[in-house]
């Protein structure tokens, strides 16, 4: 029955044990985690201008000092921290998604587990079984919503299912159960939000945030309920039900599919290009044709990327240049990389990129709907001005679970991302943390040295920040 989805849920959230989390599953969430503070930190470099705008929120907001901005010297109270760290979580597109949730899992989930965790005084291994229960939460509802549907309609999964997983991390700290965890997700469901509208913000502040209002809310929504507010105690059921009200749709299965047996963020995919994760797939079959064919982006001609017809809109043409395949696939041809810095600020004053941006055209392909969203099935196709044609069909992009970044490559990318921002001791450091968390006894000697002094240090704005490949 529809009415029990609720307390089904509820039991895993508030059931779960560390010790029930098999050590394959520790130590990816600590990989995921560890990528996503990289991510998170690269946002508050002064190259960007959101670590001035945080700045002065959070002085104006201010709030009792109990959680750290990361990346800054401020401190505020859980939920503004929450939301700001966690839209510099997804500011440079940079961190694991999962894709048949089309959820940036550990964006909204880590920043509420850090912050709940740290006004609490938890410890290390119940903040790592938080995160592991909140991206569980997030990806199964968004899976059983139907994200594609939620795309169709101009709803952004990350917020609307996201909210969810923010809660029940924040719940696991709370210790809620029973009935307060039950009203815990009516007041998450209460809050659910996010339109794709930011496609056309151009400052790219919009889309960060609406991923940070997803982890505010939901943990909002956990304090609410641990001071005693009630909220609807089946939210996925009873009359006006979650799932008819985001997508119409509402699949039971998917929700509990392997529920405690298979953990979602098993199935993340790591990111070595900082743009929207639909374009992956393209840029690997883009890049291993100029690799491995020697073929530049002076001699192209035209590439035309195939995309599943439900979602080819979201990157085709887009004003938004991270969701944008004709800038970035142009912007990968020529420098070899996808950098956030490039993408912020246009780099189609270069008439070689603007040239070849101009020839990219992405097609809608029914026949790659068969697997999507599950997998962001691509074909790319690249036509030189001498008349060759080669074509790349990629199913499974690097940093998938079946194409999978090394360790090494990971502490790269973690150096690339924060080189303006850390030192390398410091670096090594959170690296340490992160590998020892179960072991902390409180999770605020994590947060503390992800608090900065050094926010507005001297950027270095020639050097990449992504992956060459």
């Amino acid at each position: 029955m529809i009415t029990e989805s609720t307390d089904r849920l509820a039991q895993f959230v508030e059931s779960l044990a560390f010790d029930q989390v098999p050590p394959l599953v520790v130590t990816r969430t600590k990989e995921v985690l560890y990528d996503g503070t990289g991510a998170l930190l690269s946002a508050t470099a002064s190259r960007y201008n959101m670590g001035v705008l945080v700045h002065r929120f959070v002085g104006e907001t201010g709030g009792v000092p109990e959680c750290q901005v990361f990346g800054t010297p401020l401190r505020t109270n859980c939920e503004t921290a929450s939301l700001v760290n966690g839209a510099f979580a997804y500011h440079s597109d940079s961190e694991a998604n999962h894709p048949g949730a089309i959820m940036h899992a550990i964006a909204v989930v880590g920043p509420a587990a850090l912050a709940v965790g740290e006004s609490r005084r938890s410890s290390g291994r119940d903040v790592l079984t938080a995160i592991v229960v909140g991206i569980d939460v997030a990806c199964r509802v968004s899976i059983a919503l139907n994200p594609a549907e939620l795309y169709a309609r101009g709803f952004h999964p990350t917020s609307v299912a996201g909210a969810f997983g923010a809660m029940a991390a924040a719940s696991r700290l709370y210790g809620l159960t029973g009935k307060a965890l039950r009203n815990a997700f009516g007041l998450a469901g209460l809050q659910a939000s996010g339109l794709l509208a930011w496609v056309d913000d151009p400052t790219e502040h919009s889309r960060p945030f609406n991923v940070g209002f997803a982890s505010r809310n939901g943990v909002l929504a956990a304090k609410l309920a641990s001071c005693g507010v009630g909220g609807p105690p089946a939210i996925f059921g009873q009359k006006y039900p979650f799932g008819r009200a985001f997508s119409g749709q509402w699949n039971e299965e998917a929700l509990f599919k392997g529920l405690g047996e298979h953990f979602m963020v098993m199935d993340l995919c790591f990111k070595p290009y900082a743009c929207c994760a639909f374009t992956h797939p393209g840029l690997d079959g883009l890049l291993d044709i100029q690799k491995s064919e020697g073929v530049l982006a002076a001699d192209i001609k035209k590439i035309i990327l195939r995309f599943p017809a439900a979602g080819y809109k979201v990157i085709d043409n887009n004003a938004l240049r991270s969701h944008c395949a004709q800038y970035v696939l142009a912007l990968a041809a020529t420098r070899g990389y996808v950098d956030f810095y490039d993408v912020l600020h246009d780099q189609r004053e270069d008439p070689q990129m603007r040239s070849l941006s101009s020839r990219i055209e992405v097609v809608g392909d029914d026949d790659l709907d068969r697997t999507y969203p599950k997998f962001y099935r691509s074909v790319v196709e690249v036509t030189t001005h001498g008349g060759h044609h080669y074509s790349r069909d990629i199913k499974h992009p690097r940093g998938s679970p079946e194409n999978p970044m090394s360790r090494a490559e990971l502490q790269d990318k973690f150096c690339a991302l924060t080189k303006d921002v850390l030192t390398d001791s410091q670096a090594k450091a959170i690296s340490a943390a992160i590998d020892d968390i179960e072991n902390l006894d409180e999770i605020s000697f994590l947060t503390r040295l992800l608090g900065r002094e050094n926010l507005y240090c001297a950027p270095s704005h020639s050097a990449s920040t992504g992956t060459s490949v």
